[in-house]
């Protein structure tokens, strides 16, 4: 459903009226009200955008600091919805009519403590009178809340109800995820401990994917723990979550923690059950940030020249393509001929797909070597589909032997498809 302007602007107002603590704390939102927007558009929910919403204020209310504040705000959440259906229209056009502003229920929501939230879930829950996705956009609203402010609450009121939200796995996943990963900052020895005792108990909620998550957010401050603790949280495959540590790094000085604790980990394995692609998976993100920050970071990384043969395989994946030519040249120098050949041909042939023009220009450009030879084979053969008169004119740039011979072969066995 298309979102309207005035719902827009409700889920800004949302939004700016929490108080973040840092920027992770704004992005663990941003990701929990993707959910609360695909909700409210379903529901119709609409502010009027020429009113002025209520972040920033505290209500009328005030800061609750009873139980009857929370029997009040269940009350009135009800009175909220009730007034939309009396009113014959759909929930958006009948909220903007008669002014009523989910806001002000909101800003409630978000003025409540740890045990005033569980009782307005519990009480929102059992609410016979409020249609379930009424209650369930507030309910999702309140957990929420919980789960960025009072993480470990949050997950005992899981664990004692884990049949809560259970209609919307992907939500509660993503609920339980935040509150695992804000823990985490915070005691990442304890949560994960958490994870292990209930894993077995809790398998719908503690999933693998639960689990990467909390590990992800774990190693983007401390790599040699995320590695640590992985072997102890019963991942039937634990590639995934290495994955994860790989690429939770995401400045140059945490890359540079996260690069050493790759190399303790693999040096802790027998050499036969070390995942050596782990190192590709780590720089190959580090690859498409660009060329010139890449390259500057991997020249000081002191890659050995096992590594960086992982590193030219990783790059295929994820470099840019009008940075290829530079990378082509970075390949053909950190490695030696009968290594490079391979990491080169894949990516003049990705290049070649995406943009032959600006891969043939390259060629024309690029002085002879070895390398410009494996390209020159690798852009010939993958554009002899389009034009094989082009791709026979490169192949006999080639020096004479096999490999001139292979490539000529290669196009005539390749004709232009119709």
């Amino acid at each position: 459903m298309k979102i309207s302007l005035a719902l827009s602007a409700l889920i800004l107002a949302i939004g700016a009226s929490l108080s973040w603590r840092d920027e992770q704390r704004f992005a663990v939102a941003r990701n929990n009200h993707t959910h609360l927007v695909a909700k409210a558009a379903t529901l119709g929910i609409a502010a009027d955008p020429a009113r002025p919403s209520s972040h920033g204020r505290i209500t009328k209310h005030g800061r609750p600091g009873k139980e009857g504040e929370v029997d009040a705000l269940v009350a009135d959440t009800i009175a909220f919805f009730k007034k939309i259906e009396a009113s014959g229209e759909t929930p958006g056009s009948s909220a903007t009519r008669l002014a009523l502003d989910p806001n002000e229920l909101l800003d409630r929501v978000k003025l409540l403590n740890a045990s005033q939230l569980k009782i307005l879930i519990a009480e929102l829950g059992s609410a016979s009178d409020l249609k379930d996705e009424y209650r369930a956009f507030i309910v999702d609203f309140a957990v929420m809340q919980l789960a960025e402010d009072h993480p470990q609450t949050a997950l005992a009121l899981f664990e004692e109800s884990p049949g809560l939200l259970k209609e919307d796995k992907r939500t509660r996943d993503h609920f339980v995820s935040s509150a695992l990963n804000q823990w985490a900052k915070e005691d990442p020895t304890a949560t994960a401990e958490w994870v292990r005792k209930n894993a077995e108990k809790l398998p719908d909620l503690i999933t693998a994917g639960v689990k990467e998550s909390m590990i992800s957010s774990i190693a983007a401050t401390d790599p040699k723990l995320a590695f640590n603790l992985v072997g102890g949280l019963g991942f039937s495959d634990t590639w995934p979550a290495l994955c994860e540590i790989a690429t939770a790094a995401k400045t140059p000085e945490s890359r540079t923690a996260t690069l050493s604790a790759i190399r303790d980990y693999l040096a802790s394995l027998p050499e036969e059950k070390r995942p050596q692609d782990l190192i590709g998976r780590f720089t190959g993100p580090v690859a498409g940030e660009g060329f010139a920050s890449a390259s500057e970071w991997f020249a000081g990384a002191g890659f050995t020249p096992s590594e960086l043969e992982t590193v030219a395989g990783s790059l295929l994946a994820s470099i840019n393509k009008e940075d290829s030519g530079q990378w082509i040249k970075w390949v053909s120098e950190k490695l030696p001929a009968g290594k490079s050949e391979g990491p080169i041909r894949d990516i003049v042939e990705r290049w070649t797909e995406s943009d032959y023009q600006a891969a043939g220009k390259w060629l024309s450009s690029t002085p002879a070597s070895p390398a410009k030879n494996a390209a020159i084979r690798s852009y010939a053969q993958t554009v002899s589909t389009l034009d094989p008169a082009t791709a026979t004119q490169w192949a006999m740039t080639l020096p004479p032997g096999p490999d001139r011979d292979a490539t000529l072969k290669h196009i005539q066995d390749h004709p232009p498809t119709k």
